[in-house]
């Protein structure tokens, strides 16, 4: 199959969808996207793509907001204080493995690029350091997820129905529990 294919029965709004989703958060529907691609509706490569770019697109914002509107941080500096802190030593000692990683950690995946704009961390070593992280991240959830959708496929076929439907109810209701105690939680530092 070829790109007009993708785009012009899928793509154009899926990769929309991805595009956006990842600038603000990302994981879920990134996998919901390579599960479409495993399934023939999207093209994984044009997933991967657009969540790069919605990612990096996303943390480069968050970045330039926090280097030139701190204002914004000081709103929301008293839910954030530990997080932040917590970031600026992560930076003082693995400044290049953080910059590199920050998305794959659930807690510091939102905040990371504000906090960092606010360091001395040039834009410039941002700009490579979050793009070379922003490929990895796509790549591997992008992938993720396609696979996913073949593993899924494979249980659906041997196992009925109500079986992955309380299974997935199970993981849905830990999740969510989880969720509330997190937030219910006071951020520690």
């Amino acid at each position: 199959m070829d790109l007009t294919y993708y785009l012009s029965n899928y793509g154009v709004y899926g990769y929309l969808a991805l595009f956006i989703g990842t600038f603000l958060e990302g994981e879920t529907i990134l996998i919901i996207a390579g599960f479409a691609a495993y399934n023939g509706h999207l093209s994984l490569t044009l997933c991967i793509l657009s969540a790069f770019l919605g990612s990096f697109a996303g943390d480069q914002t968050a970045f330039y907001i926090g280097r030139y509107n701190k204002s914004f941080l000081e709103k929301r500096l008293k839910k954030w204080e530990c997080r932040i802190e917590k970031v600026h030593r992560l930076l003082e000692k693995h400044q290049v493995l953080v910059l590199i990683s920050f998305r794959f950690f659930y807690g510091f995946r939102n905040i990371t690029p504000f906090a960092v704009g606010t360091t001395n961390v040039s834009p410039w070593r941002f700009f490579a350091l979050n793009g070379i992280g922003a490929g990895i991240w796509a790549i591997s959830f992008g992938v993720g997820g396609y696979y996913l959708g073949d593993v899924l496929e494979r249980f659906l076929q041997e196992a009925k129905w109500w079986v992955a439907g309380g299974l997935f109810g199970v993981i849905l209701l830990a999740w969510v529990i989880k969720t509330v105690r997190n937030r219910l939680r006071a951020p520690r530092c």
